[in-house]
């Protein structure tokens, strides 16, 4: 009986996260409350609370069951303790590409952390979420980059602070403008060759024969 009591509470909710997720992307966060979604999800208000504490906390429990771009990385950020060649981290971004257009849950969880939250209020934490995984993946980037430059692969004239700065920003960049039309490019295609472009340029100079 305990075991089938646990059982329910957990369908319950995800249950409740599951109609989050499709609230959330019809109103937004800020113009969603927690009563309505209990209405959609059919389940009191009681029952939200039982399960989180506020709407931040719902919020970030959405995440948190999906990943997100930057967060499964590819092997890119924080997905391997082994140093990446910079062609790996290439390799790494496109996949991550490819998961966003396959992956209908995140595409849509990473669409309302990007287009459909204003971090004010409960929802400031969120805030601080997404800084963490930005600095995070911004400074295993780095350290690619740099070690890229000290074996001579990669040119010193940008440095590898500001290389993986402009990286992050184009990747970044690529998928909300995606986000925003899906039908505007086609994402694998025109990231790799914009990602290909990007680490041309700071490939270092073959002397002359």
């Amino acid at each position: 009986m305990v075991r089938r009591t646990k059982q329910e509470a957990q369908a319950t909710r995800s249950h409740i996260l599951d109609t989050a997720e499709l609230v959330f992307e019809q109103r937004g966060v800020s113009g969603t409350s927690l009563h309505e979604i209990a209405k959609a999800a059919g389940v009191t208000r009681g029952a939200i609370y039982w399960h989180f504490e506020d709407k931040a906390d719902l919020f970030n429990a959405m995440m948190d069951r999906a990943t997100m771009p930057l967060e499964e990385g590819g092997g890119v950020c924080g997905a391997t303790e082994a140093d990446l060649t910079v062609p790996q981290m290439r390799d790494g971004f496109v996949t991550v590409l490819r998961r966003v257009v396959a992956d209908a849950q995140m595409k849509r969880v990473f669409g309302i952390a990007t287009h459909k939250v204003e971090y004010v209020g409960e929802m400031e934490a969120v805030r601080e979420r997404h800084l963490g995984i930005r600095n995070g993946c911004l400074a295993d980037v780095e350290h690619t980059l740099k070690q890229a430059m000290k074996r001579g692969e990669l040119s010193r004239r940008v440095p590898a602070r500001a290389a993986a700065i402009g990286l992050h920003a184009l990747f970044d960049g690529l998928l909300h403008n995606w986000m925003l039309d899906p039908t505007g490019f086609n994402l694998v295609k025109v990231g790799t060759q914009v990602l290909d472009t990007y680490l041309a340029g700071l490939a270092a100079e073959v002397p002359a024969a």
